[in-house]
């Protein structure tokens, strides 16, 4: 037992395979590493940390009730989030080389972008308002520390995974500035997979 917290073993490990599933977030962090390297990535990554911070408390907070008992609201929210990948996915498809990246190179941008992504995905919300329960002992539980501790860990989890993922970004972006159109296509490629997020996320119930 670790702060009320039943298994934490488990709960590091569905945190990690929770991180390495593709989504936006991890194709925020790709591209922003390949347009703005390492700051640009790590930029990334503290966007996302901030995100899921703000969407961890609000599922405690009870905002995932909320939008149960109003199905428009989560409706809304949905319609908000899908239709802001897409935007960002066809900016992406109509780029031309020489265009000013969708990205835009400054980290400071690269940190609002990826904020935005992570807080426009409402299912998370409700993710972590099943997911936190799973780990919690009633008998054993601390009260705000055990959700503390565990905000705390996937926060660290999250650095740690942007981090590397970062490193491994800006190597193989390196080897590829020898060939830009092969990074002009990637960016097309991801376009397609915002607009493919975007579309999952309208039409999913």
């Amino acid at each position: 037992m670790f702060f009320g917290i039943s298994d934490y073993g488990a709960f590091v490990a569905a945190i990690v395979l929770f991180l390495a599933i593709p989504g936006p977030g991890n194709l925020a962090l790709i591209t922003s590493t390949g347009k703005g390297g390492v700051r640009g990535g790590l930029a990334a990554t503290l966007g996302v940390i901030a995100g899921d911070q703000v969407l961890m408390w609000a599922a405690v907070a009870g905002v995932a009730t909320l939008l149960a008992t109003y199905p428009a609201a989560f409706g809304v929210v949905q319609w908000v989030g899908a239709l802001y990948l897409a935007w960002l996915g066809w900016k992406m498809l109509r780029a031309r080389p020489g265009d000013a990246p969708v990205l835009n190179i400054r980290p400071r941008q690269y940190f609002q972008q990826s904020l935005a992504i992570t807080l426009l995905n409402p299912k998370a919300i409700v993710f972590y308002m099943a997911f936190f329960p799973l780990f919690v002992d009633p008998q054993h539980h601390r009260g705000l520390l055990s959700f503390v501790v565990m905000a705390a860990t996937i926060a660290a989890l999250t650095f740690l995974y942007g981090l590397g993922m970062t490193l491994l970004t800006y190597h193989l972006a390196e080897r590829m500035r020898a060939h830009p159109r092969i990074g002009h296509w990637l960016e097309k490629l991801a376009g397609l997979f915002l607009i493919g997020f975007g579309l999952k996320l309208a039409v999913s119930k």
